[in-house]
């Protein structure tokens, strides 16, 4: 199988829908039960996007000088990332934020001044000049709008989902101040290497094409910010962006096992990026894909210690997608990732830890305890084992306790009923004891009397 242009979480959503199931698009594949397709956040988007696509194919085709000319017959041959089994690793639970916000609680609104910070950022590049087109609401919700500034080689030239592209990238907060310039900036079209706003709208652009993007926090940093570039929490930005390329990504299968590797791990790792933020859908898919690599096969020479490697990028890769679908609440998904990564290396700590989470959730207690007490076997000094361990111990005393109660009211209470009956037997029994001294008593003293008589008689 060569590594074609693959759908990203956007299509993985209209699939979904067409199949009448959520989660679970692709039954052809063998762990696909443990994946999460994100279909409550992208499924408006898609369904938009994909409206605005249609909408620019028939203004342009109705143009009496339109250059445009019918797409390429070019087609996705590829399965989509979330496709296929995957392989995770766990982030230790230090690094974990217990509560991140979810993605669509990232905060944001509409840009404020977006004529006077236009007229900014032209001002800071006076090179940005070309024909001045309408804002393209790019979804619908005046989240994420998109401008022409100098247009480019017409729509047949726009890049492909799955293609590897490369832009120049300017980012300034909504009052002009640049955050960031990034000049050749590299990446793969729709599969989360960057933030949404460029996902989005770097599709809808023509080869050579210049424009502004206009974005609210939700679609860029969220409510928590960056450190690097240093982002305010819940801050809308604006982007200059110049699409430079698009090529095909490369067939992993050719690819050499370091080259394989090392893209694996960055794939990992920008999941990683996306649980820390709260994108925990999001970080599903880039896990994902990053398995997808690990698991592909190899059309040239690897040596053992490199499939090492890759073993060890698969088990980290299903250890993080278990925390992820832990905080979606896909607990069956989150067992099967589990078992995965327990199936490649069965002393895994950190897969023992969350499947015993897991069970503990769908109050399979006996088991959870079961499986913690081996992961605190392997590793006894680890103190969040056994602190879950004791927490799950006690509500598991509590119910048996709560059961038994349960069990006590329903029979009528079966306890007092034989103590009561106990101590009628043992008052019955001692009154018995009773009048059995007396007679044998009486028995003896008129015993005695009839021997003083007779002997009397014979005197």
């Amino acid at each position: 199988m060569s590594w074609r242009p693959r759908r990203s979480q956007f299509d993985v959503v209209q699939s979904a829908t067409h199949s009448g199931r959520t989660g679970l698009p692709f039954p052809n594949r063998k762990l696909t039960s443990t994946l999460y397709s994100g279909e409550e956040i992208a499924q408006d988007q898609n369904k938009h996007l994909h409206r605005v696509l249609m909408t620019e194919k028939q203004k342009t085709m109705d143009a009496p000088d339109s250059r445009y000319s019918a797409p390429s017959g070019k087609k996705n041959g590829r399965t989509s990332l979330l496709d296929s089994g995957e392989d995770f690793e766990v982030l230790d639970e230090e690094d974990i934020d217990d509560e991140p916000p979810p993605l669509e609680d990232a905060g944001g609104g509409k840009g404020k001044n977006t004529d006077e910070s236009e007229k900014k950022i032209a001002d800071t590049d006076p090179d940005l000049v070309g024909p001045v087109e309408e804002w393209l609401d790019v979804l619908g919700n005046d989240q994420l709008k998109k401008k022409v500034l100098e247009a480019g080689q017409g729509r047949d030239s726009r890049p492909q989902k799955g293609q590897n592209v490369k832009i120049n990238l300017k980012t300034y907060t909504k009052d002009g101040t640049l955050v960031e310039e990034q000049p050749n900036l590299s990446f793969t079209l729709g599969d989360g290497d960057v933030f949404q706003a460029l996902d989005l709208t770097v599709q809808l652009m023509e080869m050579g094409e210049k424009a502004l993007i206009q974005t609210g926090a939700k679609y860029a940093y969220g409510a928590r910010g960056s450190l690097e570039p240093e982002v305010p929490p819940n801050a809308g930005l604006s982007l200059e962006v110049e699409l430079l390329e698009a090529t095909d990504a490369p067939d992993v299968e050719l690819l050499p096992p370091a080259e394989k590797i090392a893209l694996a791990s960055h794939k990992r790792e920008r999941g990683n990026v996306h649980y820390q933020r709260g994108d925990y859908a999001f970080a599903v898919n880039s896990y994902s894909i990053a398995l997808q690599i690990a698991e592909s096969s190899s059309k040239v020479d690897i040596s053992p210690e490199e499939e090492d490697e890759l073993m060890d990028v698969k088990v980290k890769c299903l250890n993080n997608m278990a925390a992820s679908q832990l905080k979606l609440d896909h607990y069956d998904a989150a067992l099967k990732s589990c078992v995965s990564a327990l199936a490649h290396q069965p002393d895994n700590i950190k897969a023992l830890f969350r499947m015993g989470k897991v069970l503990a959730l769908q109050g399979e207690y006996t088991e959870a305890i079961q499986t913690l007490r081996k992961a605190l076997k392997l590793e006894p000094s680890n103190k969040t084992i056994h602190a879950e361990l004791s927490k799950l111990v006690k509500k598991n005393s509590e119910q048996r306790g709560a059961e038994q109660a349960m069990y006590k009211k329903m029979l009528g209470n079966p306890a007092s009923s034989s103590s009561s009956s106990t101590q009628k037997r043992r008052a019955k029994s001692s009154w018995g004891l009773s009048w059995k001294w007396l007679f044998g008593a009486t028995a003896v003293a008129i015993g005695g009397v009839a021997l003083s008589v007779v002997i009397a008689a014979r005197n």
